[in-house]
């Protein structure tokens, strides 16, 4: 499995070798038009607050990470005009065509977008299964299918970016990272949650776990370099988090950011939320995005 790693690593070289860089302008002056793009991770799912319509659906939480950096822009003084159509599910394709009753997301962007902030890739190297996969069986030697999607997603995300950039040539694109949703290990002092339990997510899946979480966020770093985009991430490196994120994974040892099964009872979003980012993980990533802007 160690050279399965190394050949992500290699493959986040080989992509930042061989990419073009695209300068993004921002305006000096006027109002900073923002859209925000992408999947559960982009449009909030977990973190309440949800717009009106959108719960059950794309779930865009009033407490996004976008939104989060829309309000710290808009309390330093910057006039901000924001727009969110990132919808829970989505892969990079549904994005280019009508998902779940709405229309394709890039329809929103203009040519005076300044900002797009992005989170997409989860979806379509199925780790949303695996996740299921170890919860309901065993997945400490299923790592290596989801790794093996990871090519095609990258290279179908150079892509996405590109018809970005087409639509709104003045955008400086901020493509955002997931994080490590479940401690790389032992449990902490703060695995209060069911979902800690070992007949859950053993060592030996957590371990198997981590090598996806590792090698999506080198491979998200490495085409945010290809295309010339900015990353924010909870993962400083990819393998380490940041002090906003140390200790912040799901059975870690502070309170989570992450959800667990608490987002399955009543009068709670359900399995949709699991092991996704809370309100205070949200604020925290809204806070990383809007250093990424100033």
């Amino acid at each position: 499995m160690k050279k399965r790693l190394l050949s992500v690593a290699a493959l986040a070289t080989a992509f930042v070798a061989g990419g073009l860089s695209t300068a993004a302008a921002s305006p000096a002056s006027g109002p900073l038009n923002v859209v925000a793009l992408g999947d559960s991770t982009a449009s909030g799912t977990g973190a309440g607050a949800y717009r009106d319509g959108t719960s059950g659906t794309c779930w865009r939480s009033t407490n996004s990470y976008s939104e989060v950096a829309v309000a710290k822009l808009r309390e330093a003084g910057r006039k901000v005009e924001y727009t969110s159509v990132a919808c829970s599910g989505a892969g990079i394709d549904d994005m280019r065509t009508t998902f779940k009753n709405e229309p394709s997301q890039l329809n929103a962007l203009k040519p005076d977008t300044n900002v797009v902030t992005l989170t997409i890739g989860a979806n379509d190297i199925g780790y949303v299964e695996f996740g299921g996969l170890c919860m309901q069986g065993d997945c400490s030697n299923a790592s290596g299918p989801v790794l093996q999607k990871l090519p095609a997603m990258a290279k179908n995300l150079t892509k996405l970016i590109g018809e970005i950039k087409a639509k709104s040539p003045k955008a400086k694109v901020v493509l955002v990272g997931y994080g490590r949703q479940l401690v790389n290990g032992e449990n902490g002092a703060a695995a209060a949650d069911p979902i800690c339990d070992a007949s859950l997510f053993s060592g030996a899946e957590r371990a198997e776990g981590n090598k996806i979480v590792v090698g999506l966020d080198l491979t998200l770093r490495a085409t945010a370099k290809l295309t010339g985009s900015a990353f924010v991430s909870p993962l400083a490196d990819s393998v380490r988090p940041t002090k906003e994120f140390a200790g912040r994974s799901q059975c870690d040892s502070a309170p989570s950011y992450y959800r667990g099964f608490d987002a399955l009872a009543p009068g709670q979003e359900g399995q949709e939320a699991v092991l996704h980012l809370s309100k205070d993980g949200q604020g925290a990533l809204g806070g990383l995005v809007a250093a990424k802007l100033r």
